[in-house]
């Protein structure tokens, strides 16, 4: 903890002035939270309230039905492909945006500004409202949960990208740049050593994330698991949406494991 915000929170004596700023703080906070719970309609009776009819729903849920597994293995390998391609596509779209979204090897601040605005725009958009966007271009299927997950990843990792690219050492970068290499070549020799490790444990990271939306992308028609979900409640075949959670739960707990021993494999390295 640097001394600054060490003293920010522990540090100096207790003064009325720093006494009146906490208490100053803590009105403020109160405040806005009171003024949020009202225009959520925060309101925890409400939920006592409809507790009989959750445990209604989940009791109708049970025992789920295991036979519906047949019909869930195709949405299942659909869902992983959804996933696998939206990660790739991702990764490809933010390599050539993270350079010139990092402040080191950007040619012009504006340059730097503008894609900094692109991969802002692209992350800040969740990937419903671009699968729905690209249902209405192309139409029903995973093509188009592909394409949502692609944009919005590639907001994502050309973040990740560029700021893994802004924290390497200079000292490489000015001695290939010293000798007369290109912009390629330094990138190739003295940034890539240094990022891949991150860039890789980032891509991990965003498949797995991408297998959790995928999971849901199909409620809108893109495909995938999703769909079997929502098809699932509006039957009201509770017990098939039992299995379909928990399918959910299992691939998404496995995906969560093994990219965590990757990540950790590859940041060790």
């Amino acid at each position: 903890m640097s001394g600054r915000r060490q003293k920010f929170l522990l540090g100096g004596p207790w003064t009325l002035g720093r006494a009146l700023n906490w208490a100053l703080i803590a009105l403020v906070a109160a405040a806005v939270l009171g003024f949020s719970a009202q225009g959520v309609q925060f309101s925890p009776a409400e939920l006592v309230r409809g507790m009989p009819y959750i445990m209604d729903v989940l009791s109708r849920m049970l025992p789920p039905n295991w036979s519906f597994i047949e019909r869930l293995w195709l949405p299942i390998l659909e869902t992983i492909e959804l996933a696998v391609w939206g990660t790739v596509l991702a990764a490809v779209l933010a390599l050539p945006l993270c350079l010139l979204a990092a402040r080191n090897l950007s040619p012009h601040p504006a340059v730097f500004h503008f894609t900094r605005q692109i991969l802002n725009a692209a992350r800040g958009i969740n990937e419903i409202i671009f699968s729905l966007i690209f249902v209405a271009a192309v139409g029903l299927g995973p093509f188009a949960g592909v394409l949502a997950l692609s944009i919005h990843g590639a907001g994502m990792l050309g973040k990740f990208f560029a700021e893994a690219i802004e924290e390497v050492d200079q000292g490489p970068i000015d001695a290939l740049r010293a000798t007369g290499a290109n912009g390629v070549q330094t990138v190739a020799f003295g940034i890539l050593p240094q990022v891949l490790p991150a860039w890789i444990a980032a891509v991990l990271y965003r498949m797995e994330v991408n297998l959790r939306a995928s999971t849901v992308l199909g409620i809108v028609g893109a495909g995938g698991l999703g769909f079997e979900l929502m098809s699932s409640l509006k039957l009201f075949q509770y017990q098939d949406t039992a299995l379909c959670v928990l399918v959910i739960l299992i691939m998404v707990m496995g995906a969560d494991y093994i990219s965590s021993r990757l990540r950790a494999r590859i940041l060790a390295t």
